[in-house]
């Protein structure tokens, strides 16, 4: 017999599928519709009602979610790492799935253009030294400045669930300030701790010159994550493409075997499947899930 979560993830594919469609079919009536055809007030009469199927799955979702998230990451704390381009709506949107699973919020991190450009690396490179906690070291095998970067805030505030210990309070507040004086993240003070697991949210596409920014976020991602017990990279529509970060990710495998992602944030099922992808990355199951280039699927199966 299958759980009333295992039932409720099929209904969120169905209507995540369902979403899909009404996206290609509106453009196919759209298409029609441009082309002059003496049938488009009926063209547009279907547009409507495929409309107003994608707002009812919608409604599904938002109605179902408290639900289906209830008691998913209790006693665990997340914290949330936002990336240039990260939507403001997606951001609350994951900490109300979050909140929605039990999980306790330890707080926001983001990450500034600064960082993500690379173009101050020899900058960037100083502060990571200094910052490094006596009696501790970042990975020799890292190099690269989203890799450095991500590996000292692991150790900063990553956690493995089953070994809380970590550097001093005293240590982690110099670390953050020393990379926010330099230009590189920003936070609130007082406002973040430690965390098990974490969530970098993350834009859609990024455009031709972008650079290696998606590149840089990735590697950020993984390093990151490798520090704690769990991490999602949550990007909207277009994330998984090409060079943009979920794109990246996805296609080195040695990334995306330490942090899950999904690619539809900006979509109802997708602030669902974040907070499920986090539940299995902690298990150390991490996926790739949503619509677009390399997932794997909708959502997990269990």
């Amino acid at each position: 017999m299958i759980s009333l979560r295992q039932h409720a993830i099929s209904l969120v594919a169905v209507f995540l599928a369902l979403a899909v469609g009404v996206v290609l079919g509106s453009g196919f009536v759209a298409d029609r519709i441009d082309s002059g055809n003496d049938s488009s007030s009926s063209l547009r009469s279907d547009n409507d009602t495929l409309s107003a199927q994608v707002n009812a799955a919608d409604s599904f979702n938002d109605a179902i979610s408290p639900r289906l998230l209830r008691g998913l990451l209790a006693n665990r704390s997340v914290l949330v790492v936002t990336a240039p381009g990260a939507a403001e709506a997606d951001i609350a949107a994951v900490k109300t799935s979050l909140n929605q699973s039990g999980a306790t919020f330890a707080g926001q991190i983001g990450l500034t253009d600064e960082l993500v450009g690379d173009a101050s690396a020899q900058k960037l490179t100083s502060i990571i030294d200094q910052a490094i906690p006596s009696g501790a070291s970042l990975r020799t095998e890292l190099t690269d400045s989203g890799g450095r970067v991500g590996d000292l805030l692991g150790l900063l505030l990553q956690r493995k669930v089953d070994a809380p210990g970590g550097p001093s309070d005293t240590d982690i507040s110099a670390g953050l300030q020393a990379l926010r004086q330099g230009g590189f993240i920003t936070y609130v003070d007082n406002a973040v701790n430690p965390a098990q697991l974490a969530v970098v949210v993350t834009g859609g596409s990024l455009g031709d010159n972008a650079g290696a920014r998606g590149q840089l976020i990735a590697r950020f991602a993984a390093s990151f994550g490798a520090r704690g017990s769990g991490t999602v990279m949550a990007g909207r529509s277009g994330s998984a493409d090409g060079s943009s970060p979920i794109g990246v990710l996805r296609a080195d495998a040695s990334l995306s075997r330490v942090v899950a992602s999904v690619d539809n944030v900006d979509q109802s099922t997708g602030r669902i499947v974040t907070a499920l992808a986090l539940a299995d990355a902690q298990r150390g199951r991490p996926g790739a899930y949503g619509s677009g280039p390399g997932a794997s699927a909708i959502a997990p199966a269990t």
